[in-house]
């Protein structure tokens, strides 16, 4: 099969939680994030947050990265580069850089995530916390007291998308006048690399963890129900699978069956069937033995220097 879209919904209970909370990058205020329904949300950008952080330990641990990407690393968000080759933020989250004043500087993210959403409405809850401060020379010491919110059980819904063909591959175009005549596609890296980097990112999907200062609030986003499909195109309809009825469900499977994508459910609440760890397991060796989607047709690969220089028609 090709595979040319990758989509992991899944579920993942939450108790105690404070959505978009905690004090590392992109922390937020005391107030939880919710819908006017009553649900809380876990925003896509928290989401990304996330799945990089997740995906940055998996990359420090692979033993699968050839000699030539030992070197490869995932950037903070506040720090992105521009370096497809090397910088798998910068690849599967793409960048805008300004400076550059033309397509080479921006790039759309071939993962994309959709905000964190309770499947019914949330219970919020309040948490008092007191803060002290001493003050040694004085012997005096200063007692403030604050508010958290936080929701009390959730059952959140999250989909993560990947964009196959657009994975380590950018694309320009070539003008005449203010006429667009061709584009053309540039490949970054082979595609031994390509495929491990995508299965990074579906490995992460199963790993999210990094949503508060686990010091304080160990909140896992680790999922209880996934599923995972395999596409022939991009498409993201089999996120509503989870929201969805009997026989939509039924519809959203015939219809991926119909143009032959390859997908995979796990459960852990049930005895039948897969659990969230073997569907993991199978989508894994599945992405392994089959080829993905490139838009190059097996073109070399080239620098990221080299793609500018093309992009600016020197």
């Amino acid at each position: 099969m090709e595979i040319k879209g990758i989509l992991v919904t899944l579920l993942a209970p939450m108790s105690d939680h404070i959505a978009n909370g905690g004090e590392k990058i992109l922390g937020n205020a005391s107030s939880i994030k919710q819908r006017p329904d009553g649900r809380v949300y876990i925003s896509g950008q928290k989401q990304r947050h996330a799945l990089f952080a997740a995906m940055d330990r998996l990359n420090l641990e692979d033993d699968a990265r050839a000699p030539e990407f030992a070197d490869t690393y995932i950037s903070n968000g506040d720090g992105v580069t521009t370096i497809v080759e090397k910088d798998l933020r910068a690849d599967l989250g793409g960048f805008l850089d300004t400076n550059k004043g033309n397509y080479s500087g921006r790039r759309t993210a071939p993962l994309t995530a959709t905000p964190a959403v309770a499947m019914e409405s949330s219970e919020i809850g309040r948490d008092l916390l007191i803060r002290l401060k001493i003050n040694q020379e004085k012997g005096t010491r200063d007692q403030a007291l604050a508010t958290r919110e936080y929701s009390q059980e959730d059952l959140m819904l999250m989909n993560f998308h990947i964009d196959v063909g657009a994975v380590s591959i950018r694309k320009f175009f070539r003008y005449e006048g203010e006429r667009h005549l061709e584009t053309k596609y540039v490949k970054h890296v082979p595609e031994d690399e390509r495929k491990r980097r995508i299965r990074l990112a579906l490995e992460a999907t199963a790993s999210l963890t990094d949503y508060a200062n686990n010091a304080r609030n160990a909140t896992s986003g680790e999922p209880q129900t996934v599923l995972i499909v395999f596409d022939t195109k991009l498409s993201r309809k089999a996120s509503r699978y989870f929201r969805a009825e009997e026989i939509e469900r039924k519809n959203i499977l015939a219809e991926l069956d119909k143009r032959k994508a390859t997908y995979f459910l796990g459960e852990d609440t049930q005895a039948e069937g897969d659990s969230v760890a073997e569907a993991y397991e199978k989508a894994l060796a599945f992405l392994e033995a089959n080829t993905l989607y490139d838009p190059t047709n097996g073109a070399g690969t080239k620098t990221t220097g080299e793609f500018d220089n093309l992009a600016k028609g020197t």
